[in-house]
């Protein structure tokens, strides 16, 4: 199972660190391939005066402390084609965001790196369309093939995160885990399934509550990996709060899921 944790945006190294040491056992389950996640910058938060992350440069630093300290391997998302080659020298996966996931250049240049690509499905977009991203990404690494194994073997990830549902209100369709898995290995990305965007007076919203049951549910229907934001204390962190699951919760979470994975037969 892949298994990518750790905290929504870089608070800072204390936090960091923090968080990263509650993750180590995750790292040594060897039936657990382990991404350590974080974001040096959020470019897309709602609001100009929301906390964005240290940036580029500290935020890479920082990243790559983790890696020297724990050995993780890790995760983080671009916004930008620029991006790409700096933080690709830095991370095992380039994380395209949601809103971004059919920006060409930004698909390409995450290709050209030696990184696994994940893709995340646009809120916006039905799940059969997130083939072409893939597509993008094969294409710029000389891959004429096409399906789950050629992405697997190229590298190539996609993740589901919800599909909006009106104003400011997420839905998961399980069917999309399905539909994206011919294309790619699917992530299914528990924690911002549950949130509510824009729905906080300039901040998203959510309902931790509900992180656990989609993804039992989603491990029932058959992913290859989950995808959870963790803190110590998502009351008061810095970015997706509501949404975010508690570092004590976690372990029982992922728990469940084995359970299930380790009694279906896909």
């Amino acid at each position: 199972m892949i298994l990518i944790a750790g905290p929504c945006v870089i608070e800072s190294r204390e936090s960091l660190f923090r968080v990263a040491k509650e993750l180590i056992k995750y790292h040594e389950d060897k039936s657990i391939d382990f991404y350590f996640k974080s974001s040096f910058d959020k470019a897309n938060r709602t609001s100009i005066e929301s906390f964005r992350g240290p940036g580029l440069e500290e935020g890479l630093k920082l990243l790559d402390e983790v890696r020297s300290e724990f050995g993780f391997k890790l995760l983080t998302d671009i916004h930008d084609y620029t991006q790409a080659k700096p933080v690709g020298e830095v991370v095992d996966v380039l994380q395209i965001p949601a809103f971004l996931c059919r920006q060409t250049d930004l698909l390409i240049a995450a290709a050209k790196t030696k990184c696994v690509v994940n893709i995340k499905k646009g809120q916006f977009l039905n799940p059969s369309d997130m083939k072409y991203s893939v597509k993008k990404v094969l294409d710029a690494r000389g891959v004429k093939a096409s399906g789950f194994e050629a992405a697997k073997k190229c590298g190539v990830w996609l993740t589901e995160r919800g599909s909006t549902f009106g104003y400011g209100n997420l839905v998961v369709d399980m069917r999309a885990l399905g539909i994206m898995r011919e294309f790619a290995p699917v992530i299914f990305d528990a924690t911002h399934s549950v949130q509510m965007p824009g729905s906080a007076e300039g901040k998203s919203g959510g309902k931790r509550e509900f992180v656990a049951p989609l993804a039992r549910a989603a491990a029932a229907v058959g992913v290859d990996g989950f995808f959870f934001e963790t803190h110590f204390n998502p009351c008061e962190a810095l970015c997706d709060g509501p949404n975010m699951l508690d570092l004590k919760e976690l372990d029982i979470v992922i728990k469940s899921i084995e359970n299930i994975q380790n009694s279906l037969d896909f």
